[in-house]
C-alpha cells in the first residue's frame, strides 16, 4: 500500500499543492483584479484537467480541494466538489483536440475555472449557506477565467510533472538518401 502511494501522482500533487495553496492565502490573497481574488488553485486543477484528461483532473481537484477545505475552515468537501467539477470540465474539452496548441489549452483552463468557480454558490446553497450568490457573479466568473487563461503557460507544466504525464517522444526525422 505504501509502495502504491509512493508510485502515484500524489506524492508530486500534494507538496506543489500546499506551495500554491500557502501563495493563494498569501500573496494573491492582497492581489485583486477588479476587486475579485485570483484563484490559482483552481486554476492549477483546470491545467491538470486540460493536460491529464478528466479523470486525473478530478483527482487533482478533489485532493486540492479538499486541502483548500481545510485551510479555510469551510464544510470539508464544499470546495472539493466545485473543484471536482473544474477538473472534469477542463478535461472533458481537452478531449476536442488530440494535441491542442497552447492557446486552446489556456481555453481549455480558462472555461474548467470558469465552471468550478460557477459552482461554488451552487455548493454553498446545498449547505445551508444565507445568501451564497454574490450579486456580481457573472464579473468573478470572467475575472478568474481570464486569470486562468493567463496563467496556464505556467500551470500547465506544473501540472504535467505533478500528474507524471510525459509528453510525446521526439524521434528524428528519416535521413533522405541524396537522389
Amino acid at each position: 500500500m505504501i509502495a502504491a502511494f509512493l508510485q502515484s501522482s500524489l506524492v508530486r500533487l500534494i507538496p506543489v499543492g500546499m506551495v500554491v495553496l500557502a501563495l493563494q492565502r498569501t500573496v494573491f490573497a492582497e492581489i485583486r483584479l477588479g476587486g475579485v481574488i485570483v484563484q490559482v488553485v483552481l486554476a492549477l486543477v483546470a491545467a491538470a484537467g486540460a493536460s491529464g484528461g478528466s479523470e486525473r483532473g478530478a483527482v487533482a481537484g478533489f485532493v486540492l480541494g479538499s486541502m483548500f477545505d481545510l485551510v479555510e475552515g469551510t464544510p470539508l468537501g464544499s470546495t472539493a466538489i466545485a473543484f471536482t467539477v473544474a477538473g472534469v470540465v477542463s478535461g472533458l474539452l481537452a478531449l476536442i483536440a488530440a494535441d491542442p496548441q497552447w492557446w486552446l489549452r489556456a481555453l481549455f483552463v480558462a472555461l474548467g475555472s470558469a465552471a468550478g468557480e460557477a459552482m461554488l454558490p451552487t455548493v454553498r446553497l446545498f449547505i445551508g449557506e444565507d445568501d451564497p450568490w454574490p450579486s456580481d457573479m457573472v464579473r468573478i466568473v470572467v475575472v478568474v477565467a481570464a486569470a486562468a487563461a493567463v496563467m496556464s503557460p505556467v500551470l500547465l507544466p506544473v501540472s504535467r510533472w505533478c500528474l507524471k504525464i510525459r509528453g510525446p517522444a521526439w524521434t528524428a526525422p528519416a535521413a533522405e538518401e541524396p537522389g
